[in-house]
C-alpha cells in the first residue's frame, strides 16, 4: 500500500513558481509511476505529468509543457512538479497518484492509478 501526501499549493499571482512535493510512504515506491492531475471547480480531473518508476521518462499536458516540470528522489520517495510562469487558468486542486504497474500503461488516465493523495489547492490571481 502507499500513502501520499501533497505539499507547496498556494497563492500565486500570474507569471509566479510554485513548486509542489508528493511524500510517499510504503515500500514499493521506487517501483510506482507517479502522476499529477489537477480538477477546477466544475471540471473533470484531468492529467498534468507524469514520470515512469525510474525517472528515465516524462509526459506533459500540452497546456503545461515547457512551463512545469515533474522529477523524483526515490531515496526520499518524493515526486515534485515546479510550476512556473503560472495562469490563472492553471488553478485547480493538484493530485499526485501512484500507478503500481510502473507506467506500463499511458500514464495518462486517472483509471491507470492505484492511489491517491488527499489534493493540494494552488490558486493563481491575474
Amino acid at each position: 500500500q502507499v500513502q501520499l501526501v501533497e505539499s507547496g499549493g498556494g497563492l500565486v499571482q500570474a507569471g509566479g513558481s510554485l513548486r509542489l512535493s508528493c511524500a510517499a510512504s510504503g515500500r514499493t515506491f521506487s517501483t510506482c509511476a507517479m502522476g499529477w492531475f489537477r480538477q477546477a471547480p466544475g471540471k473533470e480531473r484531468e492529467f498534468v505529468a507524469a514520470i515512469n518508476w525510474s525517472g528515465k521518462d516524462t509526459y506533459y499536458a500540452d497546456s503545461v509543457k515547457d512551463r512545469f516540470t515533474i522529477s523524483r528522489d526515490n531515496a526520499q520517495n518524493t515526486v515534485y512538479l515546479q510550476m512556473n510562469s503560472l495562469k490563472p487558468e492553471d488553478t485547480a486542486v493538484y493530485y499526485c497518484a501512484a500507478d503500481l504497474s510502473g507506467g506500463l500503461g499511458s500514464l495518462l488516465e486517472v483509471y491507470e492509478y492505484d492511489y491517491w493523495g488527499q489534493g493540494t489547492q494552488v490558486t493563481v490571481s491575474s
